[in-house]
């Protein structure tokens, strides 16, 4: 009776029933706690009765520490398994604990205890293999592999999604069929779907049709589960076809394969097809509300995805997120804003992609004032540590103009990534720092930061701003050289700004020359400004011709043309060219500034 209640849920009447028994023994007990165990709200009411056992055995501390495990109370957990006797440790109570560290990240600890087990299970060396795959460190995972004196389906399953996690395919693939044809293990759904999971990663459309057929020859075809993989298999490679003909052909569908087909036609740009399958949708969640939020919103139809928010019946943090940052994508910052605020009066705590998109909108609006009541609300909800925020801060604060704020919060990020390095690059630059966007990026190579694209165009922009025609040749060069990026339009672009600024014309229109790609209309901006400058006519003509073609609607080129031909006296060629202009029916947009 006593686990017939604790095994429905029935926690005061079966420790009503304990506490009325005439007689007790340690199953008695270690009944009693494991249906206090079995809810993290009990936890404590387990321990207090751990402590007055009379009699504890092996079973009484395996379940105490599971439990203990189960809510993250490791300490806990730690301080009973090191009381228990040794003898009874090994293998489910120490199994416990070695999922209890490796939940938590604490790889060492669970080494310490795998290490020090004298009896071992396939659970125990499944589980430690399982830690190093998470945890990147392959190598040591192969190892172990190789030790195991039994290997089960869940062993081999591991260590393939270990190889293919790591993005050694190869080996992943190899294992794959190693495991089938080799040493005849029967797979499951679970290898299945790591096996299509990776196919859609990389792209192998040919593997994937094999893993499908595979799925279909083993009898898996009716699984709901590796049926959803098949189809987001599909969908990620875009074959979409197929894969509303696997979603037709399953016998029984969940939410999840229809929010499969839906996100896939809305991530192959097929809008109308997913907003067909939502409607015929017989039971939608937020996921799928959401999906379709932000596929109208990706499209620039942010009226259909406000009309589809607003019909939600139940709308969480996420959806939220999703309609704001569809309002931020669209340009539309104010009205993000006002999201926002009705998001916080509905009670909805914002997580760090929606304080990440509010703090892009001040941005936009370089509206200082509202960044900084934002950055107070980060601080109140104890999220100014989360990495994204702060990288969001730094933008804000750079675009908003203030770079000593913005390098302020640089510094106190313990551990930054490329993107906030590549953020206070391009701040410094921006903001004529050079000097100090030179230092940043010599430091992060010496620590080992590789830089990318967005590394260069900040270091190649600070060239520019200090005039470092020599550095800026070398950083460029740099590029294929020594790190096998190739430069972009925009690189170009810098190098041609660069050049053009110290005068060095006939360089700067080789470079040109040279360009793998068609100039876009920030080169040929660039050589119009510098032509300025230098008062360089030929070179201005040139400029604002290639300009003009790029943009017939663009009034920039003809008005900077106008203003070098007036100042060299030129009145003639002025003239010409504003009645060229006005027939053309080009008009200058008016001026405006968001900072103050």
């Amino acid at each position: 009776m006593l686990t017939a209640y604790a095994e429905n849920n029935e926690i005061t009447k079966a420790r009503m029933l304990f506490d009325e028994m005439p007689q007790r023994n340690t199953a008695t007990w270690n009944a009693m706690i494991t249906a206090y165990t079995r809810s993290n709200s009990h936890i404590n009411e387990a321990y207090e009765l751990f402590c007055k056992v009379p009699e504890r055995n092996v079973v009484t501390y395996a379940v105490m520490i599971t439990g203990f495990v189960r809510v993250g109370m490791l300490n806990e957990a730690e301080k009973i398994y090191y009381e228990m006797p040794v003898i009874g440790r090994d293998p489910v109570v120490s199994n416990a604990m070695i999922n209890g560290y490796l939940k938590l990240g604490e790889l060492e600890k669970a080494v310490f205890v795998f290490d020090s087990m004298v009896e071992r299970n396939v659970v125990s060396w499944s589980s430690m293999l399982d830690g190093y795959c998470k945890n990147g460190k392959i190598n040591e995972a192969e190892v172990l592999f190789q030790k195991m004196p039994e290997k089960n389906v869940v062993s081999w399953t591991t260590m393939i999604s270990g190889y293919m996690k790591s993005e050694q395919w190869t080996n992943g693939f190899e294992l794959f069929s190693k495991m089938r044809r080799v040493e005849r293990i029967e797979v499951n759904s679970t290898t299945m779907a790591v096996m299509l999971e990776t196919c859609a990663s990389l792209g192998r459309f040919k593997e994937g049709i094999q893993i499908h057929g595979l799925v279909f020859s083993m009898g898996f075809e009716f699984d709901v589960y590796l049926g959803n993989s098949v189809i987001n298999m599909y969908c990620r490679v875009s074959r979409m076809d197929d894969a509303r003909n696997v979603f037709d052909m399953m016998n029984k569908k969940d939410v999840v394969s229809w929010n499969s087909l839906i996100t896939g036609f809305v991530q192959n740009g097929e809008t109308e097809k997913a907003c067909t399958y939502f409607e015929k949708m017989p039971s939608k969640d937020v996921v799928s509300w959401t999906n379709m939020i932000a596929a109208f919103s990706n499209q620039g139809r942010v009226e259909d995805s406000l009309r589809l928010f607003n019909k939600m019946p139940k709308k969480d943090g996420i959806a939220w997120t999703a309609i704001i940052s569809g309002f931020v994508g669209n340009g539309r910052f104010e009205e993000a804003f006002q999201m926002f605020i009705q998001m916080s009066r509905e009670a909805i705590k914002p997580n760090s992609h929606t304080i990440s998109s509010v703090l892009c909108a001040s941005s936009g609006l370089a509206s200082l004032n509202q960044g900084e009541q934002i950055h107070a609300n980060v601080v109140k909800m104890n999220m100014e540590s989360e990495l994204s925020i702060q990288n969001s801060l730094i933008s804000m604060y750079s675009k908003c103009g203030d770079v000593n704020t913005t390098y302020k919060i640089f510094s106190s990020i313990r551990t930054p990534d490329l993107l906030s390095l590549n953020s206070m690059i391009t701040s410094f630059a921006h903001h004529g720092l050079g000097k100090e966007a030179l230092e940043l990026f010599g430091k992060m190579q010496v620590e080992g930061y590789e830089p990318n694209e967005i590394t260069f165009l900040g270091v190649l922009s600070a060239c520019v701003h200090v005039g470092l025609v020599n550095e800026g040749w070398n950083y460029f060069r740099s590029m294929s050289s020594m790190h096998h990026i190739e430069p972009g339009p925009d690189h170009f672009a810098c190098m041609v700004d660069l050049l053009a600024r110290s005068g060095l014309f006939t360089v700067a229109l080789d470079l040109i020359q040279s360009m793998p790609m068609k100039p876009h209309s920030g080169v040929w901006g660039a050589l119009l400004s510098a032509s300025r400058t230098h008062m360089n006519v030929d070179i201005a003509e040139l400029s604002a011709r290639h300009l003009i073609e790029l943009e017939p609607d663009n009034a920039t080129p003809y008005v900077v043309l106008s203003n070098i031909y007036s100042i060299v006296g030129l009145k003639e060629d002025e003239k010409e060219l504003r009645l060229i202009k006005n027939r053309k029916g080009v008009k200058k947009s008016p001026g405006y500034s968001w900072t103050t």
